[in-house]
């Protein structure tokens, strides 16, 4: 089953209605490509915008699980993006009283700026969360990018303790609510719903595959 990215009311990544959606990729094929293949949480974005859309600048990742490493790396990251386009790798930006997002992400070297890096012209990101037993999962469905793998034979039931797990009418449209809760993978609660079923980042790196995380850990 290929999981398409939702487009929610408030979402930083919707696209012009004209711009056709990306073709389905692998995460094999994401991270044979990538330079870099990380877990990152969201520090701070300098962001210009464009009719509420970022439409250009830089977002400063933490590091907390680097996957495939290429060069040496900083404990912070710097991805810089401009322009709208279907493959575009902006970062929500969090307020100061929130944690920033967490993200698997796919980032080749920027072939401008030293020490910088760019998204995968197929996409850069998928949303990652905190189950209640502490570990990380991605979220499921998935969203960020369109994947060809068989992502739903992964996720396994999950209570989840991360603020981000949480979504608000706005934040979802109410033709995908439905279907998610028709299906399980979303539940009510307290006038909200929360995501309920989550692909563990094991089963994450195992489709990923070892050829596109070769990793020199010295380099880290």
């Amino acid at each position: 089953i290929q999981w398409a990215v939702p487009v929610l009311a408030q979402d930083s990544e919707a696209l012009p209605e004209t711009e056709p959606p990306l073709p389905p990729v692998s995460l094999a094929q994401l991270a044979t490509d990538a330079d870099l293949v990380a877990l990152v949480q969201v520090l701070d974005t300098d962001y210009e915008y464009t009719r509420e859309f970022p439409s250009g600048g830089t977002a400063f990742l933490k590091v907390l699980i680097p996957y495939k490493v290429s060069r040496p790396l900083e404990d912070i990251i710097e991805v810089y993006e401009e322009g709208l386009h279907a493959g575009e790798c902006y970062f929500d930006n969090p307020t100061v009283l929130e944690e920033g997002r967490r993200h698997l992400v796919f980032l080749r070297f920027s072939q401008d700026v030293e020490d910088q890096y760019n998204g995968l012209e197929t996409g850069c990101k998928l949303e990652v969360l905190v189950n209640g037993d502490g570990a990380y999962a991605m979220r499921f469905p998935p969203n960020g990018l369109r994947l060809s793998d068989d992502i739903e034979a992964h996720a396994t039931p999950m209570v989840f303790g991360d603020a981000y797990a949480l979504l608000e009418d706005e934040d979802i449209t109410p033709g995908e609510r439905n279907d998610l809760l028709a299906s399980g993978y979303l539940e009510t609660t307290d006038l909200r719903y929360r995501y309920t079923y989550g692909v563990p980042l094991t089963a994450v790196r195992q489709l990923m595959g070892p050829e596109g995380l070769t990793l020199d850990r010295s380099l880290k």
